[in-house]
């Protein structure tokens, strides 16, 4: 090659053309340095004709500088790019940059320097040294991510650099991870697991592409069956990837893995430092790291030689991404299987609907797991109509509820109360004026967080302390709490069992693996007696004294207008109720709904999901929605209302005429205001048969915006927002 044409990873540059001097050699996915005016970018050397631009002529083509030290990205990995960004809408350059998401990765081995603490004192103390130094036990980081952890400036930690308290250390950052081996410890399975991982294995060995839904109840050991699959791929010298919804089930995993294979995976997600995703990217690239167990984003990353993809918890809606490039991780590990010639197995207890339906139409192998394993019992399941059975005044647990709570206390047993609510209460008001708490950057109330005295946006992070006296009016202490939270269901149950031990589990509490971790421990201590919890505790862990779940507000999930309202709510409580009886003792789970004829409800408690998807199945046909028919939305926003409202109208005025869709709006978002920035939506509804895409890009590719204006595709959107 003596041109090559770049991908660029900024999408406004478009493919640039460069010369190849005669001393580099390049192929399709390397990874070049080239000269940009002054400036020095980095691209991925493409194949011109997947990727059209305009043909410079030679003698004005600048010459590439440098071809970095790491593998060419594979076909595979190349195809999986465009495939996404053609789906979802969005530029190649932005999906790329997740691919090339480490830049200290990319320059090849190294060491660098990181600091821990010496166990000597400042000559001079003062508090922020103080605070450092408590935070830093057992801490190794460079200068920068130690700041991060402590809550002090890069100047303080210099400081105790030159006092002698903090130490240098050289680190090798690309040393080699543990090796895992397949037949450390190797299970008993019984006959249904044996017969599921004959099939998955099969298939691994084969190395074809072949898409599996592995159905199967809570408590059905589906980690234990996927790990056969997993351990044949390692002894076929095949990398492995495991996709988990949530980084804070992520220590409970590595644990099981390392007890089953003798050693630790790889992780990749959000919470790593630099040199950790920098060493777990080479390793990825390099074909060492054996099995990567992460988030989504792990989806993107360079494997050298993949074998097989699960993704546990498959009917999450975490797996979607709802900003940037807004794919479904489920729906793009399918296609990266398919890109790669390897199976993928789709893992849940309560499937996403669009999975059954691919199962049923043949497109996807359904394999079943219908009972626990080791003869423990699903849990029995029962009502509590607040209406006939109300709450005391002034508190949230029914009767029947607390007498329960109570016995499984007297037993030595586990409770744990399920409200997908996180702080103390939604919404506080003056009880003088009626002024309630906005979020001044969105359409938001601020929720009241007495755990860590704030009252704060779950949108976009604002916080501030709650005031002495109603800003409004003035009135001093006359601030009150509306509806509960799981901070408040807390404070509950230490009123009415004082002698419990009470843990309130949600994002806030559990922001880091190793804080799930310590949870996890606590409760296999029996040293928790209650858990409250939101949407965290409903998955993937596994406490054998667990006997009785309380779902506080069943019908919270069916608020909103969500079109998947009944479907999350089904799979959220079946996901809590799951919690129980997981051991050899019986479960029971008793739901608090004002509305247990409704089907949702009503199929829960009759314990008869195929009940439940037959209705919503019929539902989502009648209407057209997935998996029958196909939704996308456009959002419009900007910092000025009108300026996003005369582009949301400019768009809905240009819309195509379509026998095959409808399109719905512009309209102002339900979440009208967000981050500080004015929202409009256009929600279209197609048949399958429709190119949703093809039109959405011929539509918008000829309108412009002002400079303000940002204008998104939502492809199968999950938040209606």
């Amino acid at each position: 090659m003596n041109r090559a044409r770049l991908l660029i990873l900024n999408a406004a540059l478009g493919p640039l053309d460069y010369r190849v001097p005669e001393t580099m050699t390049v192929g399709p996915g390397s990874v070049v340095v080239a000269p940009l005016g002054p400036r020095q970018i980095v691209g991925i050397v493409w194949e011109a004709e997947r990727l059209p631009g305009t043909d410079v002529p030679e003698a004005k083509l600048r010459p590439l500088l440098e071809v970095l030290p790491v593998r060419p990205l594979r076909a595979e990995l190349r195809r999986l790019i465009e495939w996404t960004a053609d789906y979802y809408c969005a530029p190649l350059a932005h999906v790329a940059r997740m691919v090339l998401s480490s830049g200290g990765a990319l320059r090849g081995p190294a060491t660098m320097t990181e600091y821990r603490l010496t166990g000597a004192q400042p000559s001079r103390m003062t508090p922020q040294r103080q605070t450092a130094m408590e935070a830093l036990e057992g801490e190794q980081a460079t200068i920068r991510e130690l700041a991060e952890l402590a809550g002090v400036s890069d100047g303080v930690l210099r400081g105790l650099v030159s006092q002698g308290v903090l130490e240098p250390v050289a680190v090798g950052v690309d040393r080699p991870y543990p090796r895992a081996h397949p037949g450390h410890d190797v299970p008993e399975l019984n006959a249904d697991q044996r017969e599921v991982a004959d099939t998955l294995v099969k298939a691994v060995k084969a190395r074809i592409f072949a898409p599996f839904l592995l159905d199967g109840v809570t408590g059905s050991g589906k980690t234990e069956t996927y790990f056969e699959a997993l351990a044949a791929a390692l002894e076929g010298g095949r990398q492995v990837l495991v996709l988990l919804p949530e980084i804070a089930l992520t220590e409970a995993f590595l644990r099981r893995f390392e007890d089953r294979f003798g050693a630790a995976p790889v992780v990749w997600h959000s919470s790593l430092k630099s040199t950790e995703r920098r060493r777990a990217w080479r390793a990825i690239a390099a074909g060492t790291a054996q099995v990567v167990v992460g988030a989504r984003s792990a989806l993107f990353l360079p494997y050298a030689k993949l074998g097989l993809i699960v993704v546990d918890e498959a009917h999450e809606v975490s797996f979607k991404q709802d900003d940037g490039v807004r794919y479904n991780a489920r729906d793009v590990a399918v296609m990266r299987a398919r890109f790669e010639a390897i199976p993928v197995v789709l893992a849940s207890a309560t499937p996403a609907l669009e999975s059954l339906q691919m199962a049923e139409s043949g497109i996807y192998e359904k394999l079943d797991l219908a009972s626990r394993y080791g003869g423990a019992q699903l849990p029995s399941i029962a009502t509590i109509d607040l209406t006939e059975e109300p709450p005391e005044r002034g508190h949230w647990l029914a009767p029947r509820l607390v007498e329960q709570l109570q016995e499984r206390l007297d037993r030595g047993e586990q409770s744990l109360l399920f409200l997908n609510r996180r702080g103390y209460a939604p919404l506080t008001l003056c009880r003088n004026c009626g002024f309630r708490f906005q979020c001044p950057n969105c359409t938001a109330w601020l929720v009241e967080h007495r755990l860590s005295s704030r009252l704060a946006c779950h949108h976009c992070g604002h916080e501030t302390a709650p005031p002495p006296a109603c800003p409004e009016c003035g009135e001093p202490d006359c601030l009150v709490a509306c509806g509960p939270g799981v901070e408040r269901i807390a404070d509950e149950v230490r009123e009415i069992l004082p002698e419990a031990r009470v843990a309130v589990v949600t994002s806030d509490t559990l922001n880091s693996p190793e804080k799930a971790a310590a949870f996890v421990a606590q409760a296999e201590a029996k040293a928790i007696d209650v858990i409250v919890g939101t949407q965290l505790v409903t998955k993937g862990f596994h406490f054998p004294e667990l006997t009785l779940v309380g779902v506080v507000d069943a019908d919270l999930g069916l608020e909103g207008g969500d079109l998947r309202a009944a479907e999350r709510t089904y799979q959220q409580v079946a996901q809590v109720a799951g919690r129980a009886g997981r051991g050899a003792k019986p479960g029971e789970v008793l739901i608090q709904t004002r509305h247990p004829g409704a089907p949702v409800i009503a199929a829960l408690a009759d314990g008869d999901r195929d009940a439940f998807y037959e209705a919503e199945t019929e539902a989502r046909r009648s209407a057209g929605a997935p998996p029958f028919g196909r939704w996308a939305a456009i959002i419009v926003s900007s910092e000025d209302e009108a300026e996003a409202r005369e582009a949301a109208n400019r768009i809905g005025a240009a819309r195509p005429a379509a026998d095959d869709l409808a399109i719905l709006g512009p309209a102002p978002a339900p979440m009208a205001l967000l981050r500080g920035r004015y929202r409009y939506r256009l929600l279209i509804n197609a048949r399958r048969s429709a190119n949703v895409q093809d039109v959405i890009r011929k539509w918008l590719g000829s309108l412009d915006f002002a400079q303000g204006v940002r204008v998104s595709v939502d492809i199968d959107p999950y938040s209606f927002v």
